[in-house]
C-alpha cells in the first residue's frame, strides 16, 4: 500500500482565542509543494474565499472517482477527451444527531472520442465500476450518488 502525507500550518499570529473568536486561516501543504488557503466554511466563522474542508473532501471524492473512471475505461478500450464535474456535498444531521457529510452526488460530464462513446448502460456500469474501486468513496460512509451529464 502506499502513504500519504500533508503538513498543515495555523498560528494564532496575536489575534483572539477564546470561544467563536479565533482565527480560522490556515495552509495545507502537500508533499510535490503544492500548497492551499483553507479555512472554516463560511457559514462556521470561515472565509468564502478559502477552501474550505468539506469542499476538500468532496474535491477528493470527485478527484478520486474521476482517475478510478479514467482507467475503467482505458481498460475497455473507450477514449476520454474531457471529463468535467460538478459535484455538490450537504452537511447535515446523521440519525445519530453528529453533523456529517451527509450525501454527495457527482454530476460528471465525459466527452468520448468519436468514434466509440459507451451505450448509456454500459456507461451506467462504468461508473458503478469506478465507484466500488474509489479508494475515497470505499473510506466514507457517506452516500454517494453519480449522476452522469450528457457531454
Amino acid at each position: 500500500m502506499s502513504e500519504h502525507r500533508i503538513r498543515l500550518e495555523w498560528a494564532r499570529e496575536g489575534a483572539p482565542f477564546e470561544r467563536n473568536n479565533y482565527r480560522r486561516e490556515h495552509r495545507i501543504i502537500y508533499a510535490g509543494g503544492q500548497a492551499i488557503d483553507a479555512s472554516a466554511a463560511p457559514g462556521y466563522g470561515g472565509r468564502e474565499s478559502h477552501v474550505d474542508p468539506e469542499q476538500q473532501l468532496l474535491g477528493a471524492l470527485s478527484s478520486c472517482h474521476m482517475l478510478t473512471f479514467l482507467a475503467v475505461a482505458a481498460n475497455r478500450g473507450y477514449v476520454v477527451d474531457a471529463y468535467e464535474d460538478d459535484a455538490v456535498a450537504m452537511l447535515g444531521r446523521t440519525d445519530t444527531g453528529t453533523t456529517a457529510i451527509t450525501a454527495a452526488t457527482l454530476r460528471p460530464r465525459i466527452r468520448f472520442a468519436a468514434p466509440g462513446a459507451p451505450a448509456p448502460e454500459d456507461l451506467a456500469k462504468l461508473h458503478e465500476r469506478a465507484h466500488r474501486a474509489c479508494f475515497v468513496a470505499n473510506s466514507l460512509r457517506t452516500a454517494v450518488t453519480i449522476e452522469p451529464r450528457a457531454a
